[in-house]
């Protein structure tokens, strides 16, 4: 896919969201806040959550409709836990899914176009300078950095790369097969806390206490199936236009827009090992 097709696509979501915001009929809800503790063991990524730090680690409150409560609850159950390390943020997701699909699989294709699970990132919370990581079943990535928010101007760097990423996925079922029902599929990422920079913008290594904010999106379409078992978003009969997508989340936006950072949950961190923490404190969801 042409870097001018991708720009194209970004565009025309960023206008998309921005017209969603003057629908908007509620403020959002406050956001939620996670404490993160450090693992005792070293993480391997595999996309099996098997190391007993991630059984000991919080799973965050199921997702909701990122417009919150006056939507419907999702369908489908999506959650999230993390961890950290001097080195990296670990991300964890459980994805129910009935129908598993993902055909891109090339680095930086518009992965939202299929189902997918979403990660945004603003180490300082002044809601500028921020990332964003997007992963497939087919564990997939496409990655981007914004300076500004689209609605004050800013455009997405898509040639930017969170180095040294490692990312996994599991999935109990079977990707892209139409005759069967799928349970779900497991995401394991590490982000390295030093690839969160630019050349102008210097990496923020979180210490004991620090707090950023991030909040989690997953993507879900509706689908159909053609004659050779291919999925495929779904059109309304009538008008022929893809049906809206899902957007359910950790922390609801309040508005069909994740690009407003202020919005975002909270990561509180924690020098403890997840093995010291206690059930009470370990997510305020």
């Amino acid at each position: 896919m042409k870097n001018s097709y991708k720009t194209a696509l970004l565009l025309s979501s960023a206008i998309f969201s921005i017209a969603c915001e003057k629908s908007m009929a509620q403020a959002p809800s406050k956001p939620k806040t996670y404490v993160c503790y450090q693992p005792d063991r070293k993480i391997t990524i595999d996309g099996k959550l098997n190391e007993g730090s991630w059984k000991k680690a919080a799973w965050t409150s199921q997702f909701e409709d990122i417009e919150g409560n006056k939507k419907p609850r999702p369908t489908q159950e999506t959650r999230a836990k993390m961890l950290w390390d001097n080195d990296y943020l670990y991300v964890a997701a459980v994805i129910e899914e009935e129908h598993i699909w993902a055909y891109q699989d090339k680095k930086d294709q518009i992965v939202y176009l299929e189902n997918d699970f979403e990660v945004f990132i603003d180490p300082d919370g002044d809601t500028e300078n921020y990332y964003e990581l997007e992963i497939n079943a087919l564990n997939n990535i496409f990655d981007l950095f914004l300076p500004k928010t689209y609605r004050n101007g800013g455009r997405a760097k898509i040639k930017w790369d969170i180095k040294d990423l490692k990312s996994a996925v599991t999935i109990d079922g079977t990707i892209n097969n139409a005759s069967d029902r799928d349970k779900r599929w497991t995401v394991e990422i590490a982000i390295p806390f030093a690839s969160l920079s630019t050349e102008t913008v210097p990496a923020l290594i979180p210490e004991n206490d620090s707090e950023w904010r991030i909040n989690f999106s997953r993507v879900n379409w509706q689908h159909e199936i053609s004659e050779d078992g291919k999925y495929s978003r779904k059109r309304d009969p009538e008008t022929g236009k893809i049906i809206p997508e899902y957007n359910w989340v950790w922390s609801p936006q309040g508005i069909i827009n994740m690009h407003y950072p202020e919005y975002w949950g909270f990561l509180h961190f924690k020098s403890k090992r997840v093995s010291q923490s206690k059930t009470a404190e370990t997510a305020r969801n």
